[in-house]
């Protein structure tokens, strides 16, 4: 059932999206298709919001092509999409979901310039994968008022469409009420939710990502080949994917920036980032994205 059918999500007449990056990109898909609700992306460069759209039409076309979608379907998805460089262009939004980079000070700062631009009911929700939503929160409050009761954590797993979890997080601030639509929204986009408190990196991360800074540890000491390190967890471990390959796969600067967050935020130094990682990313090595990680990923031109 669609947002819009749902008697308690009848007030959502439509969702932003700030940030046009591959997450950005798939929480449109979801409330596009799944929770059929029209969409404003928004993002400062107008060459993401072009890969973007071409990126969602292409998706929605596989998506036909596998018989996941009608093409009715698929052109009404298509159809809800709408895009813009400005932020003033969610003055008509009533739930944003911020998909920008995992950065406190650009978070905070999106999140002052929305509480601005917003209706006052509007829910806003970040994507962080680790960061203080209780922190975020308090960058909307002003003289014209206090938003933070209206800020929540909404965390999507990557890639979006495909993964079925949204870690929902409310902050010191956030009330019952935004809470509740926040739940009810992510299962209109065919998400299940898990609810954790607002520590760093909250349920997912807090698991994952000192197992992805040991492996990048067991790499650094010179214990196994990066291959061996991602066979024996994958064939040993069930693990889908190896951990270096995942690390390739989310973003070495991602990975970074958190454990880097857990590590200020909880002060253990079992959350210190391994060296090799901090050198990767100065030396532009980003993973998949970058076209070098701990792989190397050949251009597709």
């Amino acid at each position: 059932m669609g947002a819009a059918s749902h008697p308690s999500l009848s007030w959502i007449k439509r969702l932003g999206v700030v940030g046009a990056g591959q997450m950005g990109q798939g929480i449109g898909i979801v409330t596009a298709v799944q929770a059929q609700l029209p969409v404003t992306l928004v993002d400062a460069s107008p060459e993401a919001l072009k890969r973007a759209n071409d990126f969602i039409a292409a998706h929605l076309r596989k998506d036909v092509s596998k018989g996941k979608l009608s093409q009715a379907d698929a052109d009404a998805a298509l159809a809800r999409f709408s895009s813009s460089t400005d932020l003033g262009a969610l003055s008509e939004a009533d739930f944003v979901v911020e998909a920008a980079s995992e950065n406190v000070d650009l978070k905070k700062k999106i999140f002052t310039s929305l509480a601005q631009v917003t209706k006052p009911h509007a829910i806003l929700a970040t994507n962080t994968s680790s960061i203080s939503i209780t922190k975020i929160a308090a960058a909307t409050n002003s003289a014209a008022g206090i938003r933070a009761d209206k800020v929540v954590g909404m965390h999507f797993m990557n890639p979006v469409p495909v993964m079925k979890l949204v870690e929902v997080i409310p902050g010191l601030q956030t009330s019952a009420g935004t809470l509740e639509a926040t739940l009810l929204l992510s299962e209109a986009m065919g998400k299940t939710c898990s609810a954790s408190k607002d520590v760093p990196g909250f349920i997912a991360n807090r698991l994952l990502m000192p197992y992805l800074n040991e492996a990048i540890y067991t790499l650094q000491d010179g214990v196994a080949s990066r291959e061996d390190i991602d066979t024996c967890m994958k064939l040993g471990t069930n693990m889908p994917m190896g951990p270096l390959t995942l690390a390739d796969f989310i973003g070495l600067d991602t990975c970074l920036a958190i454990m880097n967050v857990l590590h200020q935020g909880l002060g253990d130094s079992k959350y210190r980032p391994a060296p090799l990682l901090q050198t990767y990313v100065d030396a532009g090595w980003l993973g998949k994205k970058s076209g070098r990680g701990f792989y190397e990923y050949p251009s597709k031109k």
